[in-house]
């Protein structure tokens, strides 16, 4: 508890809550609405025959002596009191005096309560920031999780004799990490004389993907067939080329100036899974490479000598 409740914010309490209802069983109604979470806070209270007064001093008695459990509900309470514009049974009486001190009482409540205004709004934010903190430690621990679970499936996915076998399980290994990133990944699908490994979006682009887990690395032949793939797309598409054991030195060389493809090997790979790079990060940086040098190629080791 940062600050505590002015004591004299606890009086006008009173005495707003004395002169604001002019039935016992309106105040009840009221009380028992408003403080509904809470109890034991109107236990043992007589709300229907004791004298109004002697009824909300004990209630402001328990708030205050116990300030540290129940200062939220007393600074909601108090704020809901000091913004009150209609008392409607005291409006139908002839006496206006009973009025005239009610409005004076709310009044006085309402100076007494821009300090808990302000603790109020900083409780709020306080708690907005605490549940948002828990969150993203929530979020954390699941994707720590399930890349752990992924880098198992990787390490069983490399010990795979069938290499046809391993380049399909291989394909949902990928949609697999996407989804995780929250990059909606498509699988694979056919077009006329094209097959589509897979797609998915990130940043707003939408990337159309090629993956190979082949013995060796990628020649430039297959990256050349790649680009052709990504051109005859939307102006707008960019490509994502995953090979496992990497891209032959001239296949890197042919695309180190001007690219509509950005790549990732096994090594970029395992670093993500590793937990040493997101790849919502990898990727930004690697397509950050690309527009500025023309060049598919940014692993993912730079990133952290960065």
């Amino acid at each position: 508890m940062a600050q505590r409740i002015n004591p004299l914010a606890y009086t006008a309490l009173s005495d707003a809550l004395s002169l604001i209802f002019w039935y016992k069983k309106s105040l009840a109604r009221f009380l028992r609405v408003s403080l509904r979470e809470y109890p034991e806070l109107l236990l043992g209270l007589d709300l229907e025959n004791a004298p109004k007064r002697d009824t909300v001093n004990s209630l402001v008695s328990r708030l205050a002596d116990d300030e540290r459990r129940y200062q939220d509900v007393t600074i909601s309470l108090m704020i809901e009191i000091a913004t009150m514009k209609n008392f409607r049974e005291l409006e139908q009486l002839e006496d206006k005096q009973w009025l005239q001190r009610a409005r004076e009482a709310v009044h006085d409540l309402n100076e007494l309560t821009e300090q808990n205004r302000r603790l109020a709004a900083e409780h709020s934010r306080f708690e907005e920031e605490l549940m948002a903190a828990v969150e993203e430690a929530e979020r954390g621990h699941a994707i720590s999780k399930a890349l752990d679970t992924l880098k198992q499936s990787f390490l069983v996915l490399n010990s795979d004799p069938d290499p046809q076998a391993r380049g399909r399980k291989f394909e949902s290994f990928l949609n697999e990490l996407f989804a995780l990133f929250d990059m909606y990944p498509r699988a694979a699908y056919s077009l006329d004389r094209e097959q589509i490994d897979g797609a998915f979006t990130f940043d707003t682009d939408d990337y159309i993907l090629e993956a190979k887990w082949l013995k060796g690395p990628v020649s430039r032949e297959q990256l050349d067939a790649f680009a052709k793939k990504v051109e005859r797309k939307g102006k707008n598409a960019l490509g994502l080329y995953v090979s496992v054991n990497g891209f032959t030195s001239d296949a890197l060389e042919e695309y180190e100036s001007a690219s509509p493809f950005i790549t990732m090997d096994g090594s970029d790979i395992f670093m993500v899974i590793d937990a040493r790079v997101s790849l919502d990060h990898l990727f930004s940086r690697k397509k950050r490479h690309v527009n500025e040098t023309g060049s598919c190629f940014f692993p993912a080791t730079r990133i952290l000598s960065e």
